[in-house]
């Protein structure tokens, strides 16, 4: 099965679906600057933003989207240091290459690395992103960001 022929998330039943309602990726993962780029083996990840609203239109309170922000584990890869999936010894590639390119989705700890927010205008949350080591990213999504559960209720 190729990539662009695999069902998105929110298509598989029996998996937990996400209540939030995003307009866009846009929305989930604003366009702005982090203000730092990563030396060494480090990747540089913009979390998911929390939704205001559910798919219903039921306005989240604060503490629920800030729940929201500190539980997920969906990520939008902005950068890579220069050493980032390259062997430690010899700063050549690793045989596999790179495991992820600027642009792609991961999951990635929920717990760990180096965090901090950078205000989104006209928008209640900030943007949150990380530092995470190379290696401690768990895997790349492979379907739709948006529709990947945070946690289980």
């Amino acid at each position: 099965m190729t990539r662009a022929s695999k069902p998105l998330l929110a298509e598989i039943p029996g998996l937990p679906q996400s209540t939030l309602a995003y307009g866009s990726l846009a929305e989930a993962f604003p366009d702005v600057p982090a203000g730092l780029k990563p030396f060494g083996d480090k990747v540089l990840v913009q979390i998911r933003t929390p939704m205001v609203r559910t798919k219903g239109g039921i306005e989240l309170i604060p503490a629920d989207r800030d729940t929201e922000q500190w539980n997920t584990q969906v990520a939008k890869v902005i950068s890579l240091g220069p050493v980032a999936f390259k062997n430690r010894d010899t700063l050549q590639p690793w045989p596999e290459g790179e495991w992820v390119k600027p642009g792609v989705y991961v999951r990635c700890p929920k717990y760990g690395g180096d965090r901090w927010e950078v205000p989104v205008p006209n928008s209640p949350d900030p943007a949150l992103f990380v530092l995470f080591r190379d290696m401690d990213l768990v895997g790349e999504i492979d379907g739709d960001p948006l529709a990947m559960v945070a946690f289980l209720k």
